[in-house]
């Protein structure tokens, strides 16, 4: 049988002896407070993930008020010609970079889906990189699946899911297809991360059979997203490239909703 979130919370997350503090779990900060603090906290203590293809770091951070963590990322590699990947897929001039990070979160932030962690531009010891706030006592989603976990409310999660699946196609982001990028908190919150091999330059969407519904409210920020608005808030990170093709998915995604409500009916494509 499965076990529920209540069930959850009294065994712990991932293994851990038992649950966190309801206040040290999920975002701790969100907003333009995390991203102050992200920007201006000195690093008391390193240390490595030793996890994952970016060899990605733990940073803890204090203020002098609040003592909270981050993960640090600084790949910034392109690959010309063909690139195989280990998961699965072949791609042509394949760009992995911490910028990537930070363009998702500003992406995020325009559509209003709340699934990025807040994530900062920063530099240390004379190297940029990403600084993305820590989500605290949460598991994967290849963790939930594992010890066969279920969701509270069914129809909340389906909602936050293809949020991140859009998220994924809109961002091209070659990495969807892990599920250990997919967070999940001990409210049951999904959270999007690892989008450093995303952003790439073409204008065809990977896989338009993974959207089937969308929210409403997220497709009028889609339409309402021009060049000049994308220009500001995304090229200190993303290339006129990049921008262009990914203005080019976004017309995809709203053809491709505009045809499933004709098909379907606006009740079973649509929702608040």
């Amino acid at each position: 049988m499965k076990r529920s979130l209540a069930v959850a919370l009294l065994v712990g997350w991932a293994g851990a002896s038992q649950a966190p503090a309801q206040d040290t779990v999920g975002l701790p900060l969100r907003g333009e407070a995390a991203e102050t603090f992200l920007k201006t906290a000195e690093v008391v203590r390193k240390k490595g993930l030793g996890q994952g293809i970016t060899l990605s770091d733990q940073y803890t951070l204090s203020d002098g008020t609040r003592t909270l963590k981050a993960v640090w990322k600084t790949i910034d590699e392109f690959k010309r010609g063909i690139t195989r990947l280990e998961g699965g897929g072949v791609f042509v001039d394949l760009a992995d970079s911490w910028k990537h990070e930070v363009a998702s979160y500003e992406l995020d932030k325009l559509l209003g889906t709340g699934l990025v962690p807040p994530t900062v531009e920063r530099t240390f010891d004379r190297k940029k990189g990403s600084l993305q706030m820590w989500v605290e006592g949460a598991m994967t989603e290849a963790d939930r699946k594992q010890k066969k976990l279920d969701p509270p409310d069914t129809e909340a999660w389906n909602r936050q899911m293809y949020s991140v699946r859009l998220l994924h196609q809109l961002t091209y982001n070659t990495d969807s297809r892990n599920i250990r990028n997919v967070l999940i908190d001990p409210a049951f919150h999904i959270y999007a991360i690892d989008f450093s091999r995303a952003f790439l330059s073409y204008p065809q969407l990977p896989s338009e059979k993974d959207l089937s519904r969308f929210s409403r409210p997220v497709l009028a920020a889609l339409k309402a997203l021009d060049r000049p608005t994308l220009d500001a808030r995304l090229s200190p990170w993303l290339t006129g490239v990049q921008i262009e093709t990914l203005l080019k998915r976004r017309d995809k995604v709203l053809a491709l909703a505009e045809r499933l409500v004709r098909e379907r009916g606006e009740a079973a494509v649509l929702y608040d």
